[in-house]
């Protein structure tokens, strides 16, 4: 079954440690792309899927516009964060799905671990709908992203990202 991500009803969150003493975070509100989704054959399911880095949003406009720009995600040369799936493969009551991540213009390879997908229901609109969770973590170095400080004998930044996606997906009734 082919799904599209619903924008207005998903996310991608992520936290950092800030100062090595606190995780601070964000989230991107313009996710977008199409899961094809086989529940008796995971294997065949794919994912491409992509979030418009300029959705970003911390809470605070200073913070965003410097993560926005060069230091980070660098959106005015790289507005789109892509995944697009390599293999899906059931882990206990849920999916772990690896895949290529390309953020900055460079492509890695990340595994997404997937809660059990929501049982799918009809919408108001006669819609069909499920929806997910999944968690990874990546080194945001890996990416290029390599900006520091340092701070109460420490660093500003952790490497490690932790990205958690909140995805709800449509499809038409049949």
């Amino acid at each position: 079954m082919t799904y599209q991500i619903d924008p207005k009803h998903s996310a991608a969150r992520f936290k950092i440690r800030h100062m090595m003493i606190a995780n601070v975070g964000g989230e991107f509100n313009s996710v977008s792309g199409t899961i094809e989704f086989d529940q008796a054959k995971p294997e065949q399911s794919r994912i491409d899927a992509s979030i418009d880095a300029n959705s970003l949003h911390l809470g605070d406009p200073a913070r965003d516009g410097h993560v926005k720009g060069a230091d980070f995600l660098n959106v005015a040369q790289f507005p789109t964060i892509a995944f697009k799936s390599s293999k899906v493969t059931a882990a206990g009551s849920g999916y772990t799905v690896a895949g290529d991540l390309t953020l900055l213009g460079v492509t890695k390879p990340v595994t997404l671990k997937v809660d059990a997908l929501s049982p799918e229901i009809t919408d108001p609109w006669s819609g069909l709908r499920r929806g997910l969770s999944a968690v990874t973590t990546i080194n945001r170095k890996d990416f290029g992203m390599g900006w520091n400080a340092p701070a109460g004998g420490g660093v500003m930044l952790s490497e490690n990202v932790e990205i958690t996606l909140d995805l709800e997906m449509t499809r038409p009734a049949a």
